[in-house]
Protein backbone atom coordinates (compact mmCIF):
# COMPACT_ATOMS: atom_id res chain seq x y z
CA UNK A 1 0.00 0.00 0.00
CA UNK A 2 0.77 3.28 -0.93
CA UNK A 3 2.18 4.89 2.39
CA UNK A 4 1.22 8.37 0.42
CA UNK A 5 -2.42 7.86 0.94
CA UNK A 6 -4.06 9.83 4.38
CA UNK A 7 -5.17 6.88 6.29
CA UNK A 8 -8.44 8.95 7.18
CA UNK A 9 -9.29 6.57 10.32
CA UNK A 10 -5.79 8.09 11.96
CA UNK A 11 -6.99 11.84 10.71
CA UNK A 12 -10.40 11.38 12.09
CA UNK A 13 -9.47 10.01 15.29
CA UNK A 14 -6.72 12.87 15.20
CA UNK A 15 -9.89 15.01 15.20
CA UNK A 16 -11.87 13.02 18.12
CA UNK A 17 -8.89 13.22 20.51
CA UNK A 18 -8.44 16.82 20.37
CA UNK A 19 -12.07 17.61 20.42
CA UNK A 20 -12.93 15.35 23.69
CA UNK A 21 -9.38 17.29 25.18
CA UNK A 22 -10.97 20.63 24.81
CA UNK A 23 -14.31 19.26 26.24
CA UNK A 24 -16.45 19.44 23.51
CA UNK A 25 -19.40 17.43 22.49
CA UNK A 26 -19.50 16.76 18.75
CA UNK A 27 -22.56 18.44 18.51
CA UNK A 28 -20.78 21.95 19.98
CA UNK A 29 -17.63 21.52 17.99
CA UNK A 30 -20.09 20.89 14.35
CA UNK A 31 -21.34 24.88 15.80
CA UNK A 32 -18.19 25.87 15.84
CA UNK A 33 -17.05 24.76 12.58
CA UNK A 34 -20.49 25.25 10.66
CA UNK A 35 -21.30 21.55 9.96
CA UNK A 36 -23.41 18.70 11.02
CA UNK A 37 -22.50 16.42 13.95
CA UNK A 38 -23.28 13.41 11.67
CA UNK A 39 -20.75 14.87 9.31
CA UNK A 40 -18.14 15.55 12.01
CA UNK A 41 -18.84 12.03 13.08
CA UNK A 42 -18.17 10.30 10.11
CA UNK A 43 -15.15 12.25 9.69
CA UNK A 44 -13.91 11.08 13.22
CA UNK A 45 -14.54 7.44 11.88
CA UNK A 46 -12.87 8.35 8.89
CA UNK A 47 -15.96 7.25 7.03
CA UNK A 48 -15.97 10.60 4.91
CA UNK A 49 -13.29 12.47 2.98
CA UNK A 50 -13.65 16.67 4.12
CA UNK A 51 -12.39 19.54 1.60
CA UNK A 52 -9.99 21.35 2.19
CA UNK A 53 -11.70 24.01 3.67
CA UNK A 54 -13.58 21.81 5.53
CA UNK A 55 -9.81 20.34 7.15
CA UNK A 56 -8.70 23.91 7.40
CA UNK A 57 -11.73 25.27 9.60
CA UNK A 58 -11.59 21.77 11.68
CA UNK A 59 -7.66 22.60 12.37
CA UNK A 60 -8.05 26.65 13.40
CA UNK A 61 -11.03 25.62 15.58
CA UNK A 62 -8.60 22.69 17.14
CA UNK A 63 -5.87 25.36 17.27
CA UNK A 64 -3.79 22.69 15.21
CA UNK A 65 -1.76 22.14 12.01
CA UNK A 66 -3.61 20.79 9.11
CA UNK A 67 -0.04 18.91 8.59
CA UNK A 68 -0.73 17.48 12.34
CA UNK A 69 -4.28 16.07 11.65
CA UNK A 70 -3.01 14.98 8.09
CA UNK A 71 0.31 12.99 9.32
CA UNK A 72 0.17 13.23 13.27
CA UNK A 73 3.74 16.03 12.91
CA UNK A 74 4.47 17.90 15.74
CA UNK A 75 4.07 21.34 16.07
CA UNK A 76 4.71 23.92 14.03
CA UNK A 77 8.48 25.49 14.73
CA UNK A 78 7.51 28.85 16.08
CA UNK A 79 5.38 26.82 18.96
CA UNK A 80 6.47 24.75 21.90
CA UNK A 81 7.50 20.82 21.40
CA UNK A 82 5.20 18.62 22.81
CA UNK A 83 8.38 17.83 25.80
CA UNK A 84 8.79 21.55 26.23
CA UNK A 85 5.24 21.60 27.14
CA UNK A 86 5.29 18.89 29.11
CA UNK A 87 8.45 20.33 30.77
CA UNK A 88 6.26 22.94 31.50
CA UNK A 89 3.61 21.30 33.20
CA UNK A 90 6.64 19.33 35.66
CA UNK A 91 7.77 22.27 36.73
CA UNK A 92 4.26 23.44 37.80
CA UNK A 93 3.90 20.43 39.71
CA UNK A 94 7.00 20.68 41.49
CA UNK A 95 6.12 23.88 42.56
CA UNK A 96 3.04 23.62 44.05
CA UNK A 97 3.30 20.42 45.79
CA UNK A 98 0.73 18.76 43.76
CA UNK A 99 -0.90 18.39 40.17
CA UNK A 100 -1.96 21.67 39.42
CA UNK A 101 -6.07 22.85 39.13
CA UNK A 102 -7.54 21.51 35.72
CA UNK A 103 -8.32 24.49 34.64
CA UNK A 104 -4.89 25.81 35.17
CA UNK A 105 -3.69 22.24 33.38
CA UNK A 106 -6.56 22.93 30.45
CA UNK A 107 -5.21 26.75 29.90
CA UNK A 108 -1.48 25.40 29.95
CA UNK A 109 -2.47 22.71 27.04
CA UNK A 110 -3.94 25.83 24.74
CA UNK A 111 -0.83 28.00 25.72
CA UNK A 112 1.63 25.35 24.48
CA UNK A 113 0.10 24.61 21.49
CA UNK A 114 -0.20 28.58 20.38
CA UNK A 115 2.64 30.64 18.39
CA UNK A 116 4.43 32.99 19.58
CA UNK A 117 2.23 35.74 18.33
CA UNK A 118 -0.97 34.44 19.65
CA UNK A 119 1.04 33.89 23.00
CA UNK A 120 1.57 37.87 22.78
CA UNK A 121 -1.86 38.50 21.95
CA UNK A 122 -3.36 36.09 24.61
CA UNK A 123 -0.50 37.78 27.24
CA UNK A 124 -1.56 41.29 26.18
CA UNK A 125 -5.17 40.77 26.66
CA UNK A 126 -4.68 39.04 30.06
CA UNK A 127 -3.44 41.95 31.26
CA UNK A 128 -5.76 44.33 29.73
CA UNK A 129 -8.91 41.89 31.72
CA UNK A 130 -7.27 41.37 35.20
CA UNK A 131 -7.59 44.71 36.49
CA UNK A 132 -11.26 44.51 35.66
CA UNK A 133 -11.92 40.87 37.31
CA UNK A 134 -13.30 40.90 41.27
CA UNK A 135 -11.22 39.53 43.22
CA UNK A 136 -12.95 37.10 45.61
Amino acid sequence: MDKNILDLKKIGLRIRMERERLNLSREKFAEIVGLSSFYIGQIERGERKMSLDTLAKIADALHLSVDYLLYGNNFADDKLTAQEGISVLEAMDNSYGSQPNEDLQELLYILIRCSNRELTLIKDLIKLILPYIEKK
